[in-house]
């Protein structure tokens, strides 16, 4: 046993070159256990992950945290923002991630930006205006230069809403990192259908957005985890998100 005062919980940080895990004290706020692993980004304008080794990281990770982490009441995984995660039927990546430094969808930026509104049109709609950076504009240029894939994409998921559903078996993401979409109001808190229309992109392939307070799932089974199954799974959020709080 880890001696904690209180519930212990874990926290992850899938960040653009490793994910990071941390056991925590909520009575006490004190780190009990940490751990952390590696994976591999491309290099050049385009920046792409295999989200597979997230998922490798984060069990190496978690396997450092040891007993603390097996003790763990509740888990919430956060990290990157806005890169490109797009899944096939069986869950699997349709091929790797376009992380949010990737800038090859510059154009898409520009061309999205002028056809919907310009800048203002766009502050408007969804709070933000379209960079390289945003989802939306790395799925148009994978719409645009691998339309296989883009066919072949049946769940469209942020990177820590793919490690969350790895967890859970369910689709979801929170307000924070879906606002950093450019396919998300925060005004109307939904999704801008026009938006997902005009890049053709179905919504259906769109995670649910969880609310403030609202658990994302539980821990669908313990295989290769140190948790159990049941154990309760936070929706996290993105890292500038997290880092302001």
């Amino acid at each position: 046993m880890s001696a904690a005062e209180g519930p212990l919980v874990v926290g992850v940080d899938t960040s653009t070159q490793s994910t990071k895990a941390l056991v925590v004290d909520v009575a006490t706020g004190r780190i009990v256990a940490s751990g952390q692993a590696p994976h591999t980004v491309t290099t050049g304008a385009g920046r792409e992950s295999d989200p597979r080794q997230w998922w490798d990281a984060l069990l190496e990770a978690l396997r450092q945290c040891g007993e603390p982490a097996r003790e763990a009441a509740a888990v919430s995984v956060g990290g990157q923002q806005h890169g490109l995660v797009t899944l096939d039927a069986q869950g699997e990546p349709v091929r790797p991630a376009l992380l949010w430094n990737d800038v090859r969808s510059a154009p898409q930026a520009h061309r999205l930006t002028e056809e919907l509104g310009g800048a203002k049109g766009w502050a408007e709609r969804t709070g933000s205006v379209p960079t390289a950076s945003f989802t939306v504009t790395k799925w148009a240029w994978l719409a645009e230069h691998e339309p296989e894939a883009a066919r072949a994409t049946r769940a469209v998921r942020l990177p820590h809403d793919y490690l969350t559903e790895r967890l859970t078996g369910q689709g979801t993401t929170d307000r924070g990192d879906a606002s950093g979409t450019g396919w998300w109001s925060s005004g109307t808190e939904a999704y801008d259908e026009e938006v997902l229309a005009h890049v053709g992109l179905d919504p259906a392939l769109l995670p649910r957005v969880v609310r403030p307070g609202e658990v994302a799932g539980t821990v669908r089974d313990g295989h290769g985890l140190p948790f159990s199954k049941g154990t309760l799974v936070a929706c996290g959020t993105g890292d500038n998100a997290a880092a302001a709080l």
